[in-house]
């Protein structure tokens, strides 16, 4: 397994807090336990009401780091019109990544077109913005269909490809990680990858750096490998 260090690994997080039930003080109470200005993650990941209060935190403690949220978030099958209204709303509340969930639902019932024109009008909307595409590949019933997905986000122009909500029973396998990224190699576009759902110890992490060296289709930095976790970035802190 890869030596890559604790430090290393946190600059490839994705801090992530999705809780339906937090209150603006629950969520001060974490931002302020799960931040250390000597180990910084690549980005925090939060859901659009709590961006604002994310951004005058980091700015308060003297630190400027990508903000991402999520639209189409979690189902996947919000109107095309309601996604990019969120995209909207979620720049104008100081978004700079969007993690978007592909309908992966409409793929699986054959609808392709509709996933095709999902992705051009989003890419669009996300212009000069990180777009980020959640395939859901736990509830894609084959490598197929997670094939499939992979190459729908690749070509409408995703910047990243991602795994999971973490909301469905099955996040981030080590095979689907492997089925993705062998596709990003064959795709020869710089596209990166973001492992979610389910990575909780660095030792999975790890495995996951290990899976994207052997591969070979992205590089293990921020601007290729993401890892998507919220609990992991206090358990490198503590290592």
């Amino acid at each position: 397994m890869t030596n890559v260090s604790n430090q290393a690994l946190i600059g490839l997080l994705d801090v992530t807090r999705l809780q339906e039930d937090d209150t603006p003080a629950t969520f001060g109470q974490w931002l302020s336990a799960t931040f250390a200005s000597s180990a910084l993650p690549a980005a925090y990941c939060v859901y659009p009401h709590f961006l604002a209060q994310t951004q005058q935190f980091l700015r308060a403690e003297g630190v400027q780091l990508p903000l991402a949220t999520v639209v189409n978030f979690p189902s996947g099958d919000l109107p095309l019109s309601t996604v990019l209204a969120e995209i909207t709303n979620a720049i104008a509340l100081g978004a700079t990544e969007i993690d978007a969930v592909l309908p992966y639902r409409a793929l699986m019932a054959g609808e392709v077109s509709q996933v095709t024109e999902f992705m051009q009008a989003v890419r669009q909307a996300c212009a000069g913005l990180c777009l980020k595409i959640i395939i859901e590949s736990g509830e894609l019933a084959s490598a197929e269909l997670i094939g499939q997905a992979t190459e729908l986000a690749i070509a409408g122009g995703a910047d990243f490809v991602k795994t999971s909500t973490g909301k469905v029973a099955v996040g981030v396998t080590l095979e689907a990680a492997r089925l993705i990224l062998q596709i990003i190699a064959k795709s020869n576009q710089s596209v990166g990858f973001k492992a979610s759902g389910g990575v909780r110890t660095p030792e999975f992490a790890r495995q996951i750096v290990d899976l994207s060296q052997q591969i070979g289709s992205v590089t293990p930095t921020a601007a290729s490998l993401r890892i998507g976790a919220s609990a992991l970035y206090l358990t490198l802190l503590q290592g």
